[in-house]
């Protein structure tokens, strides 16, 4: 994934700076085809001694993209011989800071198609500085905005909901690319597998489940000639963003089939409502855990931290649930199966939640190098 540098950089002119040190980001732009926006974007940050330190990843645009930026000082041009997403060319400067500039304060990400001003880039980069601990996201103010496209407007808002039941915080702005992340949150991001603008939603997970806080800094909502430039595709990169949404529901259904095929195999054999339970939650717990882990969570945890959490639920959960089913079977005319899956879903949101804060969220001090652990 990770491509040689077509670079345009000359660090040896700047790397005496006093501002390049800890207490300053880098600035990383991904762009594929993009317009002259770009270049207006990267002229005003070099022009500021704030900015040394600015990573352009052409994610296969061609051979236009580093001429045009080639008599810019201080800016490192990255080139991806094919287009592989937005999510691979953020990794790729991510890895490349991560290699040349370990000493910065952490990374802040700006799209190439002009939606950020640097006003608002240089807010982000202070908030960084002040709470370098924290994911910084730029939140865009659409209220105040009449000119926000529609499918920008409507794509943010259909998907607060769900973020916020998958990360646990309330955020105003899901799909902002302007944001601030900590050096020590990168190698983790790194090993996300994703790489198109699903990588960005994947991000906010992430964040959860490394326990980095996300803070809101306001910036300007900006949309030129109807964001016209952006290569986003409603359709597409949309069901791709809420695929990510659906895998936790996926996962539970498929989950619950087996559970459910087990207990009412077991039922009708024993007539026990217990050993059907135990039965179920036996057969289901297996593929739940590893699935849920991977596919839901992003948890790369060694199993001896996580697997007895999850027990723990799955005896509690199944306590809770039996107890459901006999009181749904005292008070009611329910069949036994459709208690059980009436307690089950009872239990739906609550055992998402539970995952996600107890289960597979890892605290930053168990892990305090930053450095995300090999594959268990």
């Amino acid at each position: 994934m990770v491509l040689n540098s077509g670079s345009t950089t000359n660090r040896d002119a700047v790397s005496d700076e006093p501002t390049l040190g800890s207490m300053n980001a880098v600035v990383v732009i991904p762009a594929y085809r993009p317009g002259p926006m770009l270049v207006q974007l990267v002229r005003e940050l070099a022009a500021s001694s704030d900015y040394r330190r600015i990573v352009v990843v052409d994610d296969g645009s061609g051979l236009e993209l580093p001429r045009l930026l080639n008599n810019i000082a201080t800016v490192t041009v990255i080139r991806h011989a094919v287009n592989l997403g937005k999510g691979a060319a953020l990794k790729t400067g991510f890895n490349y800071v991560l290699c040349e500039y370990s000493d910065s304060v952490g990374v802040v990400t700006a799209d190439a198609d002009g939606q950020h001003a640097v006003a608002d880039i240089r807010k982000v980069v202070q908030r960084l500085i002040d709470e370098p601990e924290s994911v910084v996201i730029g939140a865009r103010q659409f209220a105040d905005n009449a000119r926000v496209p529609w499918r920008s407007r409507f794509g943010n808002q259909l998907t607060i909901g769900a973020v916020r039941l998958l990360v646990g915080q309330k955020l105003s702005d899901t799909q902002t690319g302007l944001r601030g992340l900590p050096l020590s949150f990168l190698p983790h991001l790194m090993r996300i597998p994703s790489a198109g603008y699903e990588f960005e939603l994947d991000m906010l997970i992430a964040c959860r489940h490394h326990d980095y806080h996300v803070v809101e800094e306001p910036i300007e909502a900006i949309y030129i000639e109807g964001n016209a430039s952006s290569h986003f595709n409603p359709l597409l990169d949309s069901a791709r963003i809420y695929f990510v949404l659906l895998r936790y529901g996926f996962i539970s259904l498929l989950t619950a089939a087996i559970d459910n095929l087990a207990f009412l195999l077991m039922f009708a054999a024993l007539h026990s409502i217990g050993q059907a339970q135990i039965a179920g939650r036996v057969v289901a717990v297996l593929f739940n855990y590893f699935a849920a882990r991977r596919a839901v969570f992003l948890s790369r945890e060694q199993h001896s931290s996580t697997f007895p959490r999850y027990l723990l639920l799955v005896v509690g959960s199944g306590l809770v649930s039996y107890g459901l089913i006999q009181f749904l079977l005292a008070h009611t005319s329910l069949t036994v199966f459709a208690a059980k899956l009436s307690a089950e879903a009872t239990l739906f949101i609550a055992n998402f939640a539970i995952q996600r804060d107890f289960v597979f969220r890892k605290r930053k001090q168990e892990d305090s190098s930053g450095i995300a652990p090999p594959e268990p």
